[in-house]
């Protein structure tokens, strides 16, 4: 299979994926708000806003007292034995290894048998805690505000993803253009030469280096359509999906910004606000280790209710006084009630708790230097994007010449080889001239752009060019 018919192949194939492209183009704006919505780290983002959220409402609901209510119904004997045990058994292994029963002590083993019942309530609040539970809520909100901030941030920082992706594709399919337009010029220089070279007028050294040319002019255009495929494919990934061929806005090629001042300031940057919540949440977390430290107040009350088929009378002298049914037994007949209040404290918890709050204010530090680094540098990038916006507009004013320039050079050079006046070489540099010319046309009004985008990126104000950019 020869290059050529491969390369006309890759042609045809690159202009029918182009006319099965969508009817409308995908503005800008549009794209941006579509790798919102579909991009999976902000999902991602979102869904830990939403549990911190959850774990924050949790935390308030501590505040709340344990509420316990039982009820067991039994059956079994009553045998009393003087003596000293232990209930031994394994954690989590269950109840009933320990029989809690009460009787008289007999003489000998008594397999009388009945019923019996045990109603408990019992509440158990910690109403004073020394603000153990209240930084524990302010902790769990700093939590919050820091996922909140980190998803805002992921949604900014994503926002001028897209849209660079954005410019660099509309970028990359200009290129396509101007190395078709530079193949089909290479393809006219190419038939001029080969018609004077056979008829004698021109050496045949100038067919070979046309036909150099002209294979040059198609790895050009070999090379643009692979980096459009690679842009192409990373601006599908951003908006989560297929990377077949896009559509774009090209009025970006014809118009510039009308405005470049922002009136925010860079500690308003999404990006600088995450970083602030991060050292929040951390000065909380340290603050919530050292209330943990702290006693703990109780209020405690219980309600119980016993029954039981044995009598108040029943004895090893009585053993007839009992009664093995069923309603009988779990009857509550008897009633205690319990409250109070205890003061607890772990006095080592002072010396434990230390070292943890000493290594949660470290994290603070840390935090605050990765704070301090991120506005350093948002500060500057704000500085080199308006160094960039201003030189990207002084090259926008110079690129006309010269296209106008080269463009005039080309026409030159070719009517005067036409005429035997110049050299193939001539015409070739005055052709690579214009294509560099047209290339360069095209992306300076895109370098306005993309400057424009960096100084939105430092800032923190996307509007000022998405406003513009619609």
């Amino acid at each position: 299979m020869s290059p050529k018919f491969i390369f006309k192949s890759l042609a045809f194939v690159m202009a029918g994926n182009w006319a099965c492209a969508q009817s409308e183009p995908l503005t800008l704006s549009q794209a941006v708000d579509l790798g919102l919505k579909n991009y999976q780290t902000i999902q991602a983002k979102r869904n830990y806003y939403n549990a911190s959220q959850a774990l924050k409402q949790n935390t308030k609901n501590e505040y709340l007292p344990n509420l316990i209510g039982s009820i067991q119904q039994d059956y079994g004997t009553v045998n009393g034995q003087y003596g000293p045990l232990g209930a031994v058994g394994l954690p989590g292994a269950g109840a009933g290894l320990a029989v809690a029963s009460a009787g008289p002590v007999a003489g000998q083993q008594s397999w009388n048998a009945a019923f019996g019942g045990l109603y408990l309530l019992n509440v158990n609040w910690e109403f004073f805690t020394f603000g153990r539970v209240r930084s524990k809520i302010k902790m769990s909100g700093a939590q919050a505000n820091r996922d909140s901030a980190d998803l805002t941030q992921e949604q900014f920082v994503h926002s001028v993803r897209v849209a660079s992706a954005y410019l660099n594709l509309l970028t990359t399919q200009r290129l396509i253009r101007v190395a078709r337009s530079n193949l089909n010029r290479s393809l006219a220089v190419k038939k001029t030469v080969h018609a004077r070279s056979k008829t004698g007028l021109n050496p045949g050294v100038d067919s070979s280096m046309a036909n150099a040319d002209l294979s040059r002019a198609k790895l050009a255009l070999i090379s643009a359509i692979n980096n459009e495929q690679q842009n192409r494919n990373l601006l599908a990934q951003y908006l989560k999906t297929a990377p077949d061929p896009f559509l774009l806005d090209t009025t970006f090629f014809e118009r510039v910004p009308a405005e470049y001042k922002t009136t925010v300031d860079v500690d308003n940057n999404p990006q600088v606000r995450f970083y602030k919540q991060r050292i929040e949440f951390s000065n909380r977390t340290a603050t919530f280790l050292k209330r943990s430290a702290m006693p703990v107040t109780n209020f405690f009350s219980i309600i119980q209710s016993r029954g039981s088929g044995f009598h108040y009378n029943y004895s090893p002298l009585a053993p007839q006084n009992y009664s093995s049914g069923y309603s009988e037994g779990v009857n509550p007949t008897r009633s205690n009630f319990l409250f109070g209040l205890a003061l607890s404290w772990n006095v080592m918890n002072l010396t434990k708790i230390k070292q943890q709050v000493n290594a949660q204010r470290y994290v603070s530090a840390a935090y605050q230097n990765e704070y301090d680094l991120i506005s350093t540098q948002l500060h500057d990038q704000l500085i080199l994007a308006d160094q960039k916006i201003e030189n990207s507009l002084l090259s926008l004013q110079e690129v006309p010449a010269q296209f106008k320039a080269a463009l005039d050079a080309f026409v030159q050079k070719t009517t005067l080889y036409k005429n035997g006046l110049a050299t193939i070489v001539e015409v070739q540099q005055a052709q690579y001239a214009f294509t560099q010319s047209e290339a360069d046309l095209s992306i300076a009004y895109i370098n306005v752009w993309q400057a424009l985008l960096q100084k939105a990126a430092a800032s923190g104000d996307f509007d000022l060019f998405i406003h513009q950019a619609r």
